[in-house]
């Protein structure tokens, strides 16, 4: 019988704490989430770095199979929990703002390369990628991936809902201000909503010394509804319990994704 049922651990991760300690601090998540009876745990946007550290990140970027990517692969099966996490991949001279997918049964990881980036501060480091659709099944569930700028572009979630995607994961580094929270209390939802997925979204809190980041970290269900949100600022691990088969009867009164088949075969 196919799985619908994913216990999945938000680490809303604080800026205002040493950098150095970034990759520790998500193994010590990791072993909370575990403890708790979690299947998978999220990070943020660049979580094994942080975000604000300009050029350095350029320097710090790390290949798909590089130190991190195994270190944590090897961690995830050794405690039997999954792991999303932000991190700047190097290829070649090109570097990447990326999202690494552990899978604890060791299935090959799962690289996920942002395509829109924000600002001139991500356009001054790193290289955006090309649309993509990428699609992992994490233990019966169709897990998609977008990463911060890319889910405020409808059509992004939209594409991964019609490939099948049945929860979102977005890594973020949203920062604070009436924007932010407006994309975290009433963006996030809709996106849901009008794709009829499960969007989950991990932000940093507090402040490095570039920027102050909104937190605010959420899971939003298919009928819109909050499945768990997190204060605006301060280090903290939430969890959302998300079964897929409970939202049947939204998508039934909000055949979003059907309607818009049938139009596109006329």
């Amino acid at each position: 019988m196919t799985n619908t049922f994913l216990k999945i651990a938000i680490y809303q991760m604080s800026a205002a704490i040493d950098a150095k300690t970034y990759t520790g601090r998500i193994k010590a998540a990791m072993h909370r989430a575990k403890s708790e009876g979690a299947d998978l745990l999220i990070a943020p946007e660049l979580a094994m770095t942080g975000y604000g550290q300009g050029e350095v990140l350029r320097d710090l970027a790390q290949p798909t199979d590089g130190p991190w990517v195994q270190e944590f692969q090897a961690f995830a099966s050794e405690i039997d929990i999954g792991l999303v996490a932000g991190f700047p991949e190097r290829d070649g001279d090109e570097c990447y703002i990326s999202a690494m997918c552990l899978h604890r049964d060791g299935t090959a990881p799962v690289i996920y390369r942002k395509s829109y980036l924000y600002g001139d501060y991500e356009k001054s480091l790193f290289q955006n990628n090309s649309l993509s659709t990428v699609i992992t099944e994490y233990e019966g569930v169709n897990l998609g991936f977008l990463i911060c700028y890319d889910v405020e572009f409808p059509e992004n979630v939209r594409r991964l809902a019609q490939a099948g995607a049945e929860v979102v994961i977005v890594p973020t580094a949203l920062p604070k201000g009436p924007d932010g929270h407006h994309i975290a209390s009433r963006v996030i939802p809709v996106r849901a909503y009008e794709s009829q997925v499960c969007v989950v979204y991990a932000n940093h809190a507090d402040a490095d010394d570039r920027f102050h980041y909104q937190g605010m970290s959420c899971a939003y269900a298919p009928d819109g509804s909050a499945l768990v949100t997190a204060d605006a600022e301060g280090e903290t691990l939430i969890y959302a319990n998300i079964d897929t088969a409970a939202y049947q009867a939204s998508t039934e009164r909000n055949p979003y994704l059907a309607d818009l088949g049938r139009m596109e075969q006329a």
